[in-house]
């Protein structure tokens, strides 16, 4: 009996090789800077509820965006996958609060814990409808709405964002200590 495997692949900087969850993170980010995402998303979700109205951005960089998210997420779901193989650094350090985020104290600590978080209550498919419907939406003027609960994937995806940063930084800076 053959075993069916997901792909957790990229599909915009397929070059042959398999990435790991991180490197798949730092080429998202390469191209998506984190204010510029979650701006992104925010304009996405606004224009998809929004009644006879549609984004003004080009479509092909909304398409880019979507199709970047999708690894992203698959990304994340790696790293959840993987969280005893990554060490991050979860020492408690002095903080204001303005830069958790969306983020909790704890969930700023470890940001790992966003993703398993995210994707007990969700799975890579549903994070896929869930962005394929809003940028569907957002990209044209509809009479009908989303019929599910948009506000909690959005939620999810917009800490999975922070706290993918948050791992990338941290890794830098224990590289970068480390030299």
């Amino acid at each position: 009996m053959k075993k069916n495997r997901t792909n957790f692949e990229t599909r915009l900087w397929k070059v042959g090789k398999k990435r790991s969850a991180l490197q798949q993170m730092e080429t998202f980010f390469q191209f998506n800077d984190l204010a510029t995402s979650k701006e992104r998303l925010n304009s996405i979700m606004n224009y998809a509820v929004k009644k006879n109205a549609w984004i003004n951005e080009d479509p092909s960089v909304i398409f880019q965006f979507h199709q970047s998210m999708r690894s992203f997420i698959r990304a994340g779901y790696l790293i959840m996958l993987k969280e005893r193989k990554w060490a991050v650094n979860t020492q408690p350090e002095p903080v204001s609060p303005l830069l958790f985020g969306l983020l909790s104290e704890k969930e700023y600590q470890n940001p790992l814990l966003v993703f398993q978080q995210a994707f007990r209550e969700y799975s890579i498919k549903e994070f896929d409808y869930f962005m394929s419907g809003m940028v569907y939406f957002s990209l044209g003027a509809y009479d009908n709405l989303p019929e599910r609960n948009i506000v909690i994937p959005y939620i999810h995806l917009t800490k999975m964002l922070d706290a993918a940063y948050l791992i990338l930084e941290r890794k830098g800076e224990k590289v970068n200590g480390s030299v």
